[in-house]
């Protein structure tokens, strides 16, 4: 049974990226309508179908969420996608770099949580979806202020999960790794295209499966972390050293 077919669902950060081929993901799995939301309305692309609406929301920006709350009162699944990636050490990054993503990543993403649980509740059952990233289990030296605003909304995210579990809300955490993204652009690494993970994340929203690893490098390197939390950290150490 299709879990997403005919539901109403918002997608933050939809105008690139995961983001974007996330809405694509939703349509195929039938949704009844999308609100596509991005800081900058002109970026939001085409994509073709009248099930979509695009809306402008900066997520740092506490009184645009609430005026976006009132246009989408009938969201039932909310994805917290939009994410922002400063690079930089702890010692030596710029620490406004660090705050741009803590304000973006951690911040803004629990101000849309706090201010659409209400709609939700009304609405159950719904979900709220969080991207993570796998750098929540053991932060990255090089992109450190990410790492760390990852980290606490994960630890959000599981908070959220025990205060809505008896009001038909689900949480669902999605920790990828890296992937062929804008954020990545430069990486000589092998990353996934992002159509391809974001089809098994919604996949897996339907499923109602609790943490979502999509890609075969983030499902590595959780499986070093769980089966020694310092495995996964020698890994960053090794990349990080070259």
């Amino acid at each position: 049974m299709q879990k997403l077919k005919d539901k109403v669902i918002l997608i933050t950060g939809a105008n690139r990226g995961i983001g974007k081929s996330l809405v694509k993901a939703a349509l195929g799995k039938g949704a009844a309508k999308v609100y596509a939301t991005s800081r900058n309305i002109s970026k939001i692309p085409d994509f073709d179908d009248d099930r979509v609406v695009p809306l402008a929301l900066d997520i740092t920006n506490s009184k645009q969420i609430a005026e976006i709350l009132e246009r989408t009162r009938d969201v039932q699944i909310l994805i917290n996608n939009a994410g922002s990636l400063r690079p930089g050490t702890i010692l030596e990054g710029e620490k406004s770099r660090m705050e741009e993503d803590m304000q973006t990543n951690y911040h803004g993403t629990v101000d849309m949580m706090r201010q659409f649980a209400s709609v939700l509740e009304k609405n159950a059952p719904s979900k709220i979806v969080n991207i993570v990233s796998i750098v929540a289990y053991s932060p990255f030296p090089s992109i450190a202020g990410y790492s760390a605003s990852k980290a606490a909304l994960f630890s959000a995210s599981l908070s959220v999960r025990t205060e809505l579990s008896k009001r038909g809300v689900m949480i669902q955490i999605v920790n990828p790794g890296a992937i062929d993204t804008d954020m990545n652009k430069g990486s000589d690494w092998d990353m996934p295209k992002p159509d391809n993970v974001a089809k098994i994340i919604m996949d897996r929203v339907e499923t109602d499966e609790l943490e979502i690893i999509p890609d075969t490098r983030g499902l590595t390197m959780f499986s070093a972390w769980r089966q020694e939390p310092s495995n996964l950290a020698a890994i960053f150490d090794k990349i990080y050293h070259g």
